[in-house]
């Protein structure tokens, strides 16, 4: 008798293992349910801001047909609310009162938008209702909320200096409204960049007409607008930011309240093992977001410094990618337990990449000592010679900035702002753990006037978030894809952060260039 599996949440990291399990559930070896609490269809929830300033379309953002599914044989609920999970029956129990059975039941529920604490922003922190004029910038509403003031002209106040406040406020800006990007801290970024790259960022930012408040603790906001909505974001100093949308980018937070109610075992996220299952619970996983890999084995060397969910969806597809595969075999009679697969290989340290016209900035590994920090320089020194060693490269005037981190020549860290080809090399180097050019400066010349046009790798990894190299794209493209959606399509390469789009676009026309006219 056929497995039955049940998914709770329908994001992107459900819609791939979804996509994963399709001829186990064609072939009758898998019965599949996903409840999804949104309307829609799986989406590419990373590139809501672009569809909120008009750059792309809602159909371009699916990452699953609910009819199509359905008619492979999956039981897909749309707009259906999980109410709580019964482990020992092993029921998932709905808003209305009825149940789903599973043999296997697989957490994909995401993560949340982190409301702040703001005087007039007063949210269920487990169903946030925000007032007229503030969105998170969630989902596809939210995305419509920001197309009205991008075509409206009006003020945007992006509150949060992270990567995804700063492309929402470079696109908006570059699409017509007034922006102001609100943050606590010296510099935007203030968790992944040094002091002199978030300076020049910053200033980067000013150009292309994004106004930045830095230092800036926010205390409450005022709906004086017309309609009752937000008019102004107030400051601890007394100052006010006066707008017509404010939009929330404060990170976001595991949605793990299912699995606490449940008595799973949770601290960021629910926490699993390196199979992704559960502690003490063989039938249950959780994988994306939600998920926190840390083992219960306590000698566990990997696991004593994990860290959270990583809230990139890269990590979340290879997740997917590994439990559909184990899924698969279960259910085929393959295997009797995960213990006969492989663990899930650990992440390697994210690259966070900042797509947006006119700016480009790569920062990867531990920025965080000087040139001229002696404590950090000495530490781990081997014959005298230091260990951690630093190279850094600045033209304020120009928005260039590098920093190099190596440790024993090994490339550990890099920020890289304004210069597009360093930055390629130099993250390049940082995936491979390759040793950099003993003089630095090398990689400084590669954004020279006399340098070639940038063009991907085609040995490298193109798209992190799905793993594709330049040959497979390379591939694909000689097969006959000619657009950037086609490849997508054909490779999922260009279907996470959007990132590496340019990159594709790079080796289509590369590749049409070489080919002689008929």
């Amino acid at each position: 008798m056929s497995e039955q599996t049940v998914i709770v949440g329908f994001g992107p990291v459900a819609a791939r293992l979804v996509d994963e399990l399709l001829p186990a559930v064609r072939s009758g070896q898998v019965r599949l349910t996903v409840v999804g609490e949104e309307n829609e269809a799986a989406y590419n929830r990373v590139l809501v801001a672009d569809l909120g300033v008009g750059r792309t379309t809602a159909d371009a953002l699916a990452l699953a047909d609910a009819a199509a599914l359905a008619g492979d044989g999956v039981d897909v609920r749309l707009g259906t609310r999980v109410r709580r999970v019964d482990r020992a029956r092993q029921l998932v129990i709905l808003a209305d009162g009825s149940t789903v059975h599973y043999d296997r039941l697989v957490f994909a529920t995401g993560s949340r938008p982190v409301i702040p604490n703001l005087t007039g922003i007063n949210p269920d922190p487990t169903s946030p209702v925000l007032p007229a004029g503030v969105t998170a910038l969630r989902d596809l509403r939210d995305a419509g909320v920001l197309r009205q003031a991008v075509a409206g002209g009006k003020r945007v106040v992006v509150l949060g200096g992270g990567v995804l406040g700063l492309e929402t406020a470079l696109a908006a800006a570059e699409e017509g409204a007034t922006v102001t990007v609100v943050h606590n801290g010296p510099h935007p970024l203030g968790r992944n960049i040094d002091r002199g790259g978030g300076a020049v960022l910053a200033a980067g930012l000013r150009r292309c007409g994004v106004r930045v408040a830095g230092n800036a603790r926010s205390t409450g906001v005022e709906h004086n607008a017309p309609d009752g909505g937000f008019s102004a974001l107030l400051l601890d100093d007394g100052s006010a930011i006066d707008g017509d949308l404010l939009v929330l980018s404060c990170g976001v937070r595991p949605r793990s309240e299912l699995a606490e109610g449940c008595g799973l075992s949770t601290q960021t996220g629910i926490l699993v093992d390196h199979r992704l299952r559960a502690h003490h619970e063989p039938h249950i996983f959780a994988i994306g977001d939600c998920a926190e890999v840390r083992c219960p084995d306590p000698d566990c060397t990997d696991c004593r410094n994990a860290k959270g969910p990583s809230g990139l969806v890269g990590p979340g597809w290879r997740q997917a990618e590994w439990l559909a595969e184990y899924l698969g075999l279960l259910a085929a009679g393959l295997v009797e337990d995960a213990e006969a697969l492989p663990a899930l290989p650990p992440e390697q340290a994210g690259v966070v990449v900042l797509k947006a016209r006119g700016m480009n900035m790569a920062v990867a590994g531990d920025n965080s000592a000087d040139p001229w920090d002696d404590e950090a320089l000495s530490a781990g020194a081997v014959n005298g010679r230091p260990r951690l060693q630093i190279a850094q490269w600045a033209d304020p005037e120009h928005g260039r900035y590098v920093k190099m981190t190596t440790r024993g020549g090994v490339l550990a860290g890099l920020v890289s702002v304004g210069m597009p080809r360093t930055a390629a090399e130099l993250v390049g180097l940082f995936e491979r753990g390759a040793e950099l050019p003993a003089d630095r400066s090398l990689l400084l010349r590669l954004d020279g006037p006399d340098q070639l046009p940038v063009t991907a790798d085609p040995q490298g990894t193109v798209c992190r978030c799905a793993g594709v190299s330049g040959a497979v794209i390379q591939d694909a493209v000689a097969g006959g894809c000619a657009t950037v959606p086609e490849v997508s399509k054909a490779t999922r390469a260009g279907t996470g952060c959007g990132g590496c789009h340019d990159d594709i676009r790079g080796l289509i026309e590369k590749h049409f260039q070489a080919v002689p006219a008929a």
